[in-house]
């Protein structure tokens, strides 16, 4: 039984680490780029949201929403400015800047807002469901709905519309589907949005589910959805998924049964056992590269 409970709260954790993981698989797919500023979007989604119930009282569809429109907004500028002149430069040069954004994001949410921890209100009141022995809040199915509904309207988007396909071709080659006439910097840009604001869906469902920001939340957790992405095969999104899914039930698992110094250990010894047996990740594909 108490596998059981611990399996449950490590989905609800899974499913904000796929959620993240998401943004980093699909921009990878596409221009090869790590945006590690992924994570502090993430964070940045969770302060939007914050203040959005500051201004509308703590109604948590509205909050989401905002979330996610603002976070696609910086998305898209971060992208246009930040990552785009650097489009055919060495792939040094957008790593570092992705870097260098990241420190950005956190310094101006401290400079501004403050270093401290900050009580996220509260958006759903708390209550517990039992069922035989396990206790399920309704926090816990607020969380794992709203992330199942974000990783199969992504599906949805990808696999049935005139975005989803331009952003497959655009995956598949560059340069051919420019050919196609393809806007590919339109591509780019959509997809920036869309994990963003994706990443903006987790930072509001950690608010409810672990009500406390900072300026600093979005590093360990953007890095071990970064984590999940590979386990899962970077580029892939059903990867990033399951990625996120098997380091969340692994963390929680670690941490509910006595080990919580190997808390932060474990999704890293995952992922080095998973590279030596299969390099490509879980559900990635090996791709032949020219020379």
């Amino acid at each position: 039984m108490e596998f059981l409970q611990q399996l449950i709260n490590g989905l609800q954790l899974g499913s904000i680490y796929a959620l993240i993981a998401l943004g980093y698989t699909m921009v990878y797919g596409i221009v090869k780029l790590i945006n590690f500023a992924h994570g502090d979007i993430y964070m940045i989604g969770a302060y939007i949201g914050f203040f959005a119930v500051g201004f509308m009282g703590p109604q948590f569809i509205p909050a989401l929403i905002l979330a996610m429109v603002g976070c696609a907004i910086l998305g898209f500028i971060i992208e246009r400015f930040a990552y785009r002149p650097l489009r055919g430069k060495p792939r040094i040069a957008a790593l570092t800047t992705a870097l260098g954004v990241s420190l950005l994001l956190e310094n101006l949410v401290r400079k501004f807002i403050g270093p401290n921890y900050i009580a996220y209100p509260t958006l759903v009141k708390s209550t517990t469901i039992y069922i035989g022995g396990l206790q399920i809040s309704n926090i816990k199915l607020i969380v794992l709905s709203v992330a199942l509904i974000m990783m199969f309207g992504l599906q949805f988007i990808v696999l049935k519309t005139r975005t989803g396909k331009a952003m497959r071709a655009a995956s598949q080659d560059l340069d051919a589907a420019r050919l196609m006439g393809i806007d590919v910097n339109a591509v780019i840009s959509y997809t920036f949005m869309i994990g963003s604001a994706l990443a903006a869906t987790a930072g509001i469902l950690v608010g409810v589910a672990y009500p406390r920001i900072d300026p600093y939340m979005g590093i360990l957790p953007g890095l071990k959805a970064f984590v999940a992405a590979v386990l899962g095969g970077i580029g892939s999104i059903p990867g990033a998924m399951v990625g996120g899914l098997v380091m969340g039930t692994a963390e929680t698992m670690v941490l509910g049964f006595g080990k919580s110094t190997f808390r932060d250990a474990i999704a890293f010894t995952i992922l080095i056992i998973v590279l030596l047996v299969k390099p490509t990740g879980i559900m990635g594909s090996k791709v032949n590269e020219k020379v």
